[in-house]
């Protein structure tokens, strides 16, 4: 009997639970309306399995219980009760399943006037193309990438040349416009996932993967990896911005196209090719250039500090330290960090960039001994 109470408590504990919890649906804010029926759908029919199985149990328990000198009836099966056993279950299943597939149907076929945008993800960062004044998307290839085309982008394809790069962590969309995405991964397994879109997808390295999408709500939302891709995994994050059609053409506009890029080396300063590699490179994943805590110490205010290391001695940051920490990152580790980062195989112009991007994010004095500055490109 004291079994019998305790099934009676979780039943009634469980749906009330279910009434009550903060734990929700976040609002909505796209065309995907139908994947939260969906989940309701489900979330009905096993609540009613759950609620029904535990109170035949507790039946069974009252009705059957051991009350001296009866003996359980032994029926090696019952045809009649496995046929609607099978029914039942059968009905359950093709109730939850049949929904989904029509709207997963739906979810990877876009419509003829959806705007393709590519989405790359490596660790520990996300990156966006856009399609220029064509229209369409050049074509990409892993064996293209290199530190200047780090999308992979093929150079002799006349599409690639006015493709938008968006290597920054924010990701803009009309609102009311559908969007195509088509994803890719240049490492491990990722997942592109916003929930207020209802809408997530794995990135296979490999292969390219795609759903469609129309934003109905302005604001910002959070983009999030779902998919566990390493020890940053958890700092894989950045921002889709929805807004009116004037805004999104107008924040477009500004954007650096790939011919553009190919060219940016030569017209700016060691400063700004810092802070393009840092972006290309994924360095901004684990190192935050806002005094915020993340998975590396970060970069603003650093160049010239005393940091400890694991060994208990002190060093101070300057160009050698910096150096040694992107080429050799494990010679002498910051204490409280983990020996996470990888080796970066980078020429001399380019290592010293990142270390006047570092050290235009100081507010400390330089080898010169004023006040580390932003250059002009």
């Amino acid at each position: 009997m004291a079994f019998a109470v305790v099934l009676i408590i979780l039943i009634v504990a469980s749906v009330i639970f279910h009434f009550v919890s903060p734990w929700w649906f976040t609002p909505l804010a796209s065309n995907w309306g139908p994947i939260d029926d969906i989940l309701i759908i489900t979330l009905v029919i096993t609540a009613v399995v759950f609620v029904a199985l535990g109170l035949f149990m507790v039946y069974c328990i009252i009705r059957y219980r051991h009350t001296g000198g009866h003996r359980a009836h032994y029926e090696p099966e019952n045809k009649k009760l496995e046929w609607w056993l099978s029914g039942v279950t059968s009905v359950g299943i093709i109730a939850m399943l049949a929904p989904g597939l029509a709207v997963y149907s739906d979810f990877v076929h876009p419509p003829a006037n959806a705007t393709q945008i590519e989405v790359v993800g490596q660790q520990w960062r996300w990156s966006f193309r856009y399609p220029g004044g064509d229209g369409q998307l050049g074509t990409a290839d892993a064996l293209n990438i290199t530190d200047d085309n780090p999308f992979g982008l093929n150079p002799e394809d006349p599409h690639s040349q006015d493709d938008i790069l968006v290597q920054g962590s924010e990701l803009h969309l009309p609102i009311d416009q559908p969007v195509k995405f088509v994803m890719r991964s240049k490492d491990v397994l990722h997942n592109f996932y916003v929930p207020q879109f209802r809408a997530k997808l794995d990135l296979v390295p490999g292969l390219v993967s795609s759903f469609w999408v129309t934003p109905t709500k302005a604001g910002e939302f959070e983009i999030l990896c779902a998919e566990l891709c390493g020890i940053g995994h958890y700092n894989m994050r950045a921002k889709v911005i929805v807004e009116s059609p004037g805004q999104f053409q107008s924040w477009l506009s500004k954007q650096s196209t790939f011919s553009r890029s190919l060219t940016r080396d030569s017209t700016v300063g060691l400063i700004e090719q810092g802070q393009q590699l840092a972006e290309s490179r994924g360095c901004l994943a684990c190192h935050s250039v806002d005094g915020s805590p993340s998975l590396a110490p970060t970069w603003k205010d650093l160049y010239g500090k005393q940091e400890q290391l694991a060994d208990g001695t002190q060093i101070t940051v300057d160009d050698n330290y910096l150096k040694e920490s992107i080429l050799a990152p494990n010679a002498k580790m910051v204490a409280g960090y983990p020996p996470v980062m990888v080796a970066y195989q980078f020429s001399e112009q380019q290592l010293q960039a990142m270390i006047a991007y570092t050290k235009s994010l100081s507010t400390r004095p330089g080898d010169d001994g004023q006040p580390a500055t932003r250059e002009e490109p």
